[in-house]
């Protein structure tokens, strides 16, 4: 089942952290060491619609479509500033200060996320 939504281009880089996760048993049992947390996505395209992921590192290892129970964190911003941090080609913090990037929650555990998107930057195409 793919996560991907064609209305958000960057929605692919879900899929690609998924195939990370569960790739190897290991990989996924050490995100779930790092992270230990529900990062919920709340991401808005250039028409104005948004739509939600999660990445549940506390009990599955696994990436889905919503919010997921009871997110740790919350993250919201645009498609495109998405595409650019799964990328490297943003900076989180930098997002965060310009108020491109909203986070709801435990935002010392948003920075636990930057080791499993470089996950994925190897495995995106985007």
């Amino acid at each position: 089942m793919s996560l991907k939504n064609d209305k958000f281009p960057s929605s692919a880089a879900f899929d690609a952290i998924n195939s990370a996760l569960t790739g190897s048993e290991a990989d996924r049992k050490d995100a779930i060491k790092q992270g230990n947390a529900v990062f919920a996505f709340v991401l808005k395209n250039a028409a104005g619609e948004t739509d939600e992921w999660h990445i549940d590192l506390k009990n599955k290892g696994e990436v889905g479509k919503g919010l997921g129970e009871k997110p740790t964190v919350t993250l919201s911003l645009s498609d495109a500033d998405f595409a650019s941090l799964v990328a490297g080609k943003a900076n989180a913090q930098r997002l965060f200060m310009s108020g491109k990037l909203k986070i709801k929650g435990d935002v010392m555990k948003a920075t636990k996320l930057d080791p499993i998107l470089k996950k994925a930057q190897t495995k995106a195409k985007l």
